[in-house]
C-alpha cells in the first residue's frame, strides 16, 4: 500500500496583469499620506495649536509636582495649559501657561492663582476670580501663585496633637487643678444634699444657716402681720369712701360729699333769691332817687312859701301890734306862728 502523499500543486508562474497598477499604487500612497496628514492636523487642532492664545506667567518658589502640559482650571473647567517651566535669576520658578483667547475673559486683574498639592492626587493649578467687572488680565502678565501643601502641614499637626495630649494628661492628673475643682464640687454637692441645703453652702456653717432660717421665719411673720394690717387699711379706706363719697353706703344714708352738694345747691338758690332781691332794691333805689328829686324841689318851694308866710305873719303881727298900740283892748290877742 502506497502511503506517500500526493505532491503539492505547482504555483502558477504567470500572474494575470492588473491594468494601471502603478497609477493605482500612487493614488493609494497619496491617500495614505493625506489621511496621515489629516490625522496630524486634527491632533494639532485638538491640542489647540491653531487657536489664538495669550501668555500668563505664574511666579512660585517651588515647582514640585508641576509638569509641562498640566492644565489650569477655573470653576472645574480647563482654561489654560503649562507650556514651559523655567528658573529665574532670583531663584523663583516661572510657570508659563498658554490661555486661549476665548477663555481669557475669566481672568481679571484681581484674580488669584493657587498651586495645591493634596495628600491624595497630584498637583493642581487653579484660578479664582471674585469680581468679574475688573479689567481683563493683559497678555504676558506675571502673577504670584499661592501654594497649599497639605503634606507640609502634617509635621505641625503632629506637634499640635502632641501638645494637646500633654495638656490633657496634665488636666487629668490627680494633683491637677481640675481634679481639685471636681473634688470641691463633690463636697459642695454633698452639702447641698444636707439638711441646710444651699444655705449651708453659702454660709459655711450650721449656726449662720440657722440664723438665716430664723430671720426668714420672722420675715414671714412680719409679712403676715403686714397683710393683716393691709386688710384693715383696706376696710378703713372702704369706710372712708362710703362716708365721703357714698360708695357702698346703705340706702337712705347720705355721704359728706352728697350733703355738701345739697348745701351748695341750697346756697345757689339763696344766692339767686338774693340776686332777685337786689335787683328789686335797685329798682326801689331808682324810684327813691326820683322821689328824692321831687321832694327836694318841693322842699325848695315850701321854703319860699314859708318865707312868704312868715313875711305875711310879720306884717300881720306888725299890724296887730299897731292896732293894740293904737286901740288897746282888755283881752290878750296872740297870733301863733306855725
Amino acid at each position: 500500500m502506497n502511503t506517500q502523499a500526493p505532491p503539492p500543486p505547482e504555483a502558477p508562474t504567470d500572474w494575470p496583469e492588473v491594468p494601471h497598477l502603478e497609477r493605482k499604487a500612487k493614488w493609494l500612497l497619496l491617500l495614505m499620506a493625506l489621511v496621515l496628514m489629516g490625522s496630524v492636523l486634527y491632533v494639532l487642532y485638538a491640542r489647540g495649536v491653531f487657536e489664538r492664545t495669550q501668555q500668563l506667567v505664574l511666579i512660585a518658589d517651588d515647582s514640585e509636582g508641576v509638569s509641562v502640559g498640566m492644565n489650569m482650571t477655573f470653576a472645574g473647567f480647563s482654561i489654560g495649559r503649562v507650556t514651559r517651566i523655567e528658573l529665574a535669576d532670583d531663584a523663583n520658578v516661572r510657570i508659563v501657561l498658554s490661555v486661549p483667547k476665548k477663555d481669557a475673559k475669566w481672568l481679571r486683574t484681581g484674580s488669584i492663582f493657587t498651586l495645591e498639592r493634596g495628600l491624595v492626587g497630584g498637583t493642581r493649578i487653579r484660578a479664582f476670580t471674585g469680581v468679574l467687572e475688573d479689567p481683563p488680565l493683559p497678555d504676558g502678565a506675571e502673577r504670584p501663585v499661592l501654594r497649599g501643601d497639605a503634606a507640609a502641614e502634617i509635621p505641625r499637626l503632629t506637634a499640635s496633637i502632641r501638645d494637646l495630649l500633654a495638656n490633657l494628661t496634665a488636666l487629668t492628673d490627680e494633683s491637677s487643678p481640675l481634679a481639685q475643682s471636681l473634688t470641691n464640687t463633690q463636697a459642695v454637692t454633698d452639702k447641698l444634699k444636707g439638711p441646710e441645703g444651699a444655705l449651708g453652702v453659702l454660709m459655711g456653717n450650721e449656726a449662720d444657716a440657722r440664723r438665716i432660717v430664723a430671720t426668714i421665719e420672722r420675715t414671714n411673720a412680719l409679712l403676715a402681720r403686714a397683710d393683716a394690717l393691709t386688710a384693715r387699711l383696706d376696710g378703713l379706706v372702704r369706710n372712708a369712701d362710703a362716708q365721703v363719697f357714698g360708695a357702698g353706703a346703705p340706702a337712705g344714708q347720705g355721704s359728706v360729699v352728697g350733703d355738701v352738694r345739697a348745701s351748695v345747691t341750697q346756697l345757689n338758690g339763696l344766692l339767686a333769691d338774693a340776686r332777685t332781691s337786689l335787683q328789686k332794691v335797685d329798682a326801689v333805689l331808682v324810684e327813691a332817687k326820683a322821689i328824692a328829686g321831687n321832694t327836694r324841689e318841693a322842699t325848695t318851694d315850701l321854703d319860699a312859701l314859708r318865707a312868704e308866710v312868715e313875711a305875711s305873719l310879720r306884717k300881720v303881727q306888725h299890724l296887730v301890734n299897731e292896732v293894740n298900740r293904737k286901740w288897746p283892748l282888755a283881752r290878750d290877742a296872740e297870733v301863733k306862728l306855725p
